[in-house]
């Protein structure tokens, strides 16, 4: 069994928990969790992930045991990790992206593409497709930041709202073998001074992440980076079109779209964890 060191990285104005496993002079591996959840997303992968990489899974700043920034923004979360990555002497990286984690990762693919490794994505949207009839409400605030309106984009801020995000349009069966203790979790810990705050300004900076859906698609179509898809196809949130985007960015990405939900890892963690494994693998022979 690997070990685990957690450590606390500093921005300016927070502290930014980051749990490491695995040999360092092994492959980086990148893990960015989404809403609303933490590094905790990765409980089931984290070790056996580590036979194979240096893994490096944090709790974004307002996430998890991560203090909120006072400014929260997706870009500033990736200037944040930039300088972790650089403390732990990391530069190439292979880099997991899901849900929020991609509006913050997407950011360190712009920025250095040749820096990735290989890309994961999971229930991750980068494209207009991904936006479906759930977005409605986030639309009109992006349109109209009203207090009304953001009031109505931020109406799953509640911990039946928290609850939606794992178990909303997913069959019983499966729904089934998610433990209530994640989403109570979240709601735990997003109802703690500032956090909600957080999450608010998250929504609204989001408008950014789609802003930049065409600067994304240019790079991924230049750098064609390595990439595996892993997609919960019971996802009210990104539209299953989304994947049919990615696949037009990267018309060689290894795709898997399961009979999952939208926090795929806690009920696929298994076959999830092979073809990861698999695909790092593959792509670190290349390179010998």
């Amino acid at each position: 069994m690997p070990r685990h060191q957690t450590l606390s990285f500093g921005f300016d104005d927070a502290r930014m928990a980051v749990a490491l496993a695995g040999d360092r002079t092994k492959p980086a591996l990148l893990l960015l969790h989404g809403f609303p959840s933490s590094s905790a997303t990765f409980h089931r992968v984290i070790a056996p992930l580590a036979r194979d990489c240096f893994v490096i899974a944090l709790d974004l700043p307002g996430f998890g045991s991560s203090e909120p920034l006072t400014v929260p923004s997706f870009a500033r979360y990736a200037d944040g990790i930039e300088r972790l990555l650089a403390a732990l002497g990391v530069h190439a990286f292979f880099l997991y992206l899901h849900d929020f984690g991609a509006a913050v990762g997407c950011h360190l693919l712009t920025r250095a593409p040749a820096r990735i490794r290989g890309l994961i994505i999971q229930n991750a949207n980068a494209h207009e497709s991904g936006l479906g009839p759930a977005w409605a409400a986030t639309r009109a605030y992006w349109a109209d930041p009203s207090p009304e309106r953001e009031a109505a984009a931020t109406a799953h801020l509640t911990a039946e709202g928290t609850r939606a995000q794992y178990v909303d349009g997913v069959p019983e069966d499966i729904t089934g073998r998610i433990s209530p203790r994640r989403w109570e979790d979240d709601w735990r810990v997003m109802s703690m001074p500032g956090r909600l705050a957080t999450q608010r300004a998250l929504v609204l900076d989001y408008l950014n992440h789609v802003a930049r859906f065409t600067q994304i698609a240019e790079c991924l179509q230049r750098s064609q980076p390595p990439a595996l898809m892993l997609w919960g196809r019971h996802d009210p949130f990104f539209a299953l079109e989304e994947t049919l985007s990615w696949l037009a960015d990267l018309p060689r990405m290894e795709a898997h779209v399961l009979d999952g939900p939208h926090f795929l890892l806690e009920t696929h963690a298994p076959v999830c964890v092979r073809l990861m494994r698999d695909f790092i693998r593959n792509r670190d022979e290349e390179r010998t």
